[in-house]
């Protein structure tokens, strides 16, 4: 089982054609596409979810590499930017789509976030991948329209285009004392598994399906 940091670079070269809409070239292969709270921000990386992810799929005798393009403060704009050179460099059977809460906190248009998101979810799809689409909330503060604009973009999405769904990736964690670091925004390293937690329902069943 191997984890690759977020460290992996955009490229302007489209996917390679001799992948799209063929069967995933690495079936056992899984790739994380996320913000901070996939880039174990604020905590030591072999801590963070996707550590522990490795762990846990070890730990149930599942033989996957994990891919992790997640970067600390990624939009869904940057994430479709990158998307295609990493399906075409890595040509995963899983991809996991955790974005759009920066979008979010920037107030970016609603309508903006969910066609980035399903542009994600179609790139995916063309290279022979399954998506796995995590949803995300953002605070109160930005008032009641747009967070239920906001929140409505990832069941949406789930729905229209038959994918995977996370409903909400910090629940059971956001209100929880000792759960979010001291920026109220990240969580904290004692989060990490049910960070986990709530991503594996939804995860283990495509596992098996690949």
């Amino acid at each position: 089982m191997v984890v690759i940091a977020g460290t992996l670079q955009a490229s302007p070269n489209p996917i390679n054609q001799s992948t799209t809409g063929q069967n995933a070239l690495n079936p056992n292969t899984l790739l994380i596409m996320g913000d901070s709270l996939s880039a174990a921000y604020g905590v030591q990386t072999e801590n963070g979810w996707v550590s522990l992810l490795r762990n846990r799929l070890e730990d149930n005798g599942h033989d996957w590499t994990v891919v992790n393009a997640s970067i600390s403060g990624e939009t869904t704009d940057g994430g479709l930017r990158r998307l295609p050179d990493l399906l075409s460099r890595h040509a995963p059977a899983i991809v996991i789509i955790e974005l759009g809460g920066n979008d979010g906190l920037r107030g970016f248009q609603p309508s903006v976030i969910e066609q980035n998101l399903a542009q994600m979810i179609e790139l995916t799809r063309d290279a022979g991948a399954r998506p796995l689409l995590v949803g995300m909330q953002i605070p109160p503060n930005y008032g009641p329209r747009y967070t239920s604009m906001f929140a409505a973009i990832y069941p949406k999405l789930a729905d229209s285009h038959d994918t995977g769904l996370v409903p909400f990736f910090l629940d059971g964690i956001y209100n929880q004392n000792g759960m979010m670091q001291e920026d109220g925004i990240h969580p904290s390293s004692q989060a990490q598994q049910k960070l986990l937690d709530n991503l594996w329902p939804a995860l283990e069943p495509m596992l098996s399906d690949s």
